[in-house]
C-alpha cells in the first residue's frame, strides 16, 4: 500500500493551512470609547471574551477566578482556569523572564505585566484551547499559553475588559505560538474605521503585498513593532524635527511625541490657525489642547480645512524614505462640546520613552507586522468591509 497519497494529502493541508488567516471583527472607537476589543472564544467549553487587543505587549491574559486578589469590571465571567499550568522550565517561561529567573514553584510559571499607563497584571501560565475559524473553512482548536491574571491594577482610563489580547513580537504572544504550530504565518494586521469597528487578522492571505508601502523593523528596537527613526513632516514640507523613535502601538489610542517634538509640531499648527476662525477652548478638558469655532463642530470635515496634513517620514534602513501620511483626521477628533481637539499628546508628560503611532493614526489603513519578513507596512483601506481571503480550500 502506498504511503505517498497520505503524504500528499498531509503536505496539501498544511500548505492550505499555513496559507490562510484567521479573521476577527473588531469593536470599539478612539473617542468617545477610547479602546477596541476583539472577541475570543477560549476553554472548554469554549467561552467569549473580550480583550484589548495590543501589539506593544506580547502576552495575552484573562482576569481569572484563581481565585482572584483583585480584578476590575469584567463583560463577561472570570475565566475559569483548567489544571494545565505551564511549568517554569518552558521556553515560554523563560521568554516572559528576560532576568535570571529563579523557579521557586517548579511545577508553575508566573508572570507580571506592566503597562505604559500603568496598568498591570500579575498571575501564572496556563494552557486552554482556543477556538478559531480559519479563511479556508476549517475550524480549529489549538492549545495556547495564556496569563491567568488573579492581581490586575487598572490604568487611569479603565474600562470593562475581559482581558488584553498580545500581539507583539515576543515568543509568549497568541501569533507566534500559532506560526510555531505551523498553522498561520508568523503576520498581524489590522483596519481601524473612523466610524468606528474594523477587523484584525493572523496570516497572510487577506492583502495584497505590491499594494502595501514597506519599511523594515528596527534591529535597535527589538522587544517594539519600530521602524526606528522617523522625521515629522508638516504640510509636506521637513521640520527639522527628527531622530524621533516611533513605535506602532494598538494598545495605545492616541499618539505621542515627545516633549521637544510635540512643543515645536503645537507651535506649528497654532501659527498655521492665525488668521482661521478658530480660538482655543480652554474650557474643554476632553484632551489637553481643543479650539472652538463660531458655532459646535459636527465632524472632521467642518474642520479639516483649517489643519494641515502630517507625515512620519522613516529611512527603511537605508533603502530610501517611506512616509506614513496623517491626513487631519488621523491626528483629531470633534469632542461631546463640538470642539475640535489634537490627538497628538506630549509622550514626556505621559512618561512614555520613545514615539507612539496610536490607533487615532492608523485609522483607515490597514497596517501589517509582517513578523516573518521584519517589515511593517500600511496602504489606505475601508475597514468598515471584511476582506476576502485569497486562500479557498483545496
Amino acid at each position: 500500500m502506498s504511503m505517498l497519497p497520505v503524504l500528499a494529502q498531509v503536505t496539501l493541508l498544511m500548505l492550505n493551512r499555513i496559507g490562510s488567516s484567521i479573521l476577527f471583527p473588531l469593536h470599539g472607537n478612539v473617542y468617545p470609547m477610547g479602546f477596541y476589543n476583539v472577541t475570543l472564544n477560549i476553554g472548554q467549553p469554549s467561552k467569549p471574551y473580550f480583550l484589548d487587543p495590543d501589539t506593544g505587549s506580547d502576552l495575552t491574559w484573562l482576569q481569572c477566578d484563581a481565585p482572584c486578589v483583585q480584578c476590575t469590571e469584567t463583560p463577561h465571567p472570570l475565566y475559569r482556569p483548567n489544571k494545565n499550568l505551564v511549568p517554569c522550565k518552558d521556553p515560554l517561561c523563560k521568554s516572559l523572564h528576560l532576568h535570571g529567573y529563579k523557579c521557586e514553584t517548579p511545577e508553575q510559571c508566573e508572570y507580571e505585566v506592566q503597562y505604559a499607563d500603568g496598568g498591570s497584571s500579575f498571575g501564572v501560565l496556563v494552557k486552554d484551547a482556543f477556538s478559531f475559524n480559519f479563511t479556508n473553512g476549517e475550524q480549529l482548536k489549538p492549545h495556547l499559553a495564556l496569563g491567568c491574571g488573579y492581581d490586575q491594577s487598572p490604568g487611569p482610563f479603565p474600562h470593562p475588559f475581559d482581558g488584553v489580547l498580545g500581539l507583539g513580537k515576543g515568543k509568549s504572544s497568541i501569533v507566534s505560538q500559532l506560526s510555531k504550530q505551523g498553522l498561520v504565518q508568523n503576520v498581524i494586521g489590522h483596519c481601524l474605521s473612523l466610524q468606528g469597528g474594523g477587523y484584525l487578522f493572523f496570516g497572510d492571505d487577506l492583502y495584497d503585498s505590491s499594494r502595501v508601502l514597506w519599511t523594515s523593523m528596527s534591529h535597535d528596537h527589538p522587544e517594539h513593532y519600530s521602524p526606528g527613526f522617523a522625521e515629522l513632516i508638516f504640510g509636506g514640507k521637513t521640520t527639522g524635527i527628527k531622530n524621533l523613535v516611533t513605535v506602532f502601538d494598538s494598545g495605545s489610542s492616541y499618539t505621542y511625541l515627545n516633549s521637544p517634538a510635540y512643543q515645536a509640531l503645537i507651535s506649528l499648527v497654532k501659527k498655521e490657525l492665525t488668521g482661521k476662525p478658530l480660538r482655543e477652548a480652554l474650557d474643554d478638558k476632553t484632551l489637553p489642547l481643543c479650539w472652538k469655532g463660531q458655532r459646535p463642530f459636527k465632524s472632521l470635515q467642518d474642520v479639516r480645512k483649517y489643519f494641515k496634513p502630517l507625515a512620519l517620514s522613516f529611512n527603511n534602513g537605508g533603502k530610501g524614505k517611506t512616509q506614513f501620511e496623517l491626513p487631519p483626521e488621523a491626528y483629531l477628533i470633534i469632542s461631546r462640546n463640538g470642539n475640535v481637539c489634537l490627538g497628538i499628546l506630549d509622550g514626556t508628560e505621559a512618561g512614555q520613552d520613545v514615539n507612539i503611532i496610536g490607533d487615532i493614526s492608523m485609522q483607515d489603513k490597514v497596517v501589517i507586522y509582517n513578523n516573518e519578513k521584519q517589515l511593517i507596512g500600511w496602504m489606505p483601506a475601508n475597514c468598515d468591509r471584511l476582506p476576502k481571503s485569497k486562500t479557498t480550500s483545496f
